[in-house]
């Protein structure tokens, strides 16, 4: 039986063009790991979760099972960029989708990854952040879309000088369905 073997010059080829792959589709990787990052904090706090077949703006379905409660959340991921004393985040949200308020808000889950941690969920429902967009001036508009800068601080966290801080892990309309006996 006869083996193939790799020439050296054969491993750095494969090695590049993987590398350089990853790289390019980093945005994709970083995407699906904050919406499984998400999607772990609901389920532990006991509401199942369903990802819609059709991705039409709704990342993740969250549902109370006992009374059928639904939820629509869109995560938004991004890397951290470190700043002299602090760091920021980056996201997008196409602007007609904040603006078509429906029966059923959309609740806006925004998560960093920063030195190989995610941080705290700033957890918005539709309804306050389209507010902050009309009337705080939070964030700019770039081809249709809103584009918003999240800078972290070890005392706040802010967008154009609104302060996000209360937003951090508000879990108001996702209270804890279980006593927490299975996460012991």
């Amino acid at each position: 039986m006869k083996y193939n073997s790799l020439t050296i010059k054969q491993v750095r080829y494969y090695t590049l063009a993987k590398f350089s792959i990853l790289k390019k589709n980093y945005h994709l990787y970083l995407g699906k790991a904050g919406h499984l990052n998400v999607m772990s904090e609901f389920l532990i706090r006991g509401w199942n979760v369903a990802i819609p077949e059709v991705d039409i703006g709704d990342d993740i379905f969250v549902v109370q099972d006992e009374n059928g409660t639904l939820r629509r959340v869109q995560v938004k991921s991004s890397s951290s960029t470190f700043r002299k004393n602090n760091f920021s985040g980056q996201f997008k949200i196409p602007i007609n989708q904040l603006k078509i308020v429906t029966n059923i808000l959309v609740h806006y889950v925004f998560v960093v990854r920063h030195k190989e941690q995610w941080t705290k969920p700033i957890v918005i429902r539709q309804d306050y952040l389209l507010d902050h967009f009309e009337n705080d001036n939070l964030g700019s508009q770039h081809n249709g879309n809103l584009i918003l800068y999240f800078s972290y601080s070890p005392q706040k966290i802010e967008c154009s000088g609104v302060d996000l801080t209360k937003y951090e892990s508000d879990f108001t309309d996702f209270p804890m369905l279980n006593d927490g006996s299975f996460i012991r």
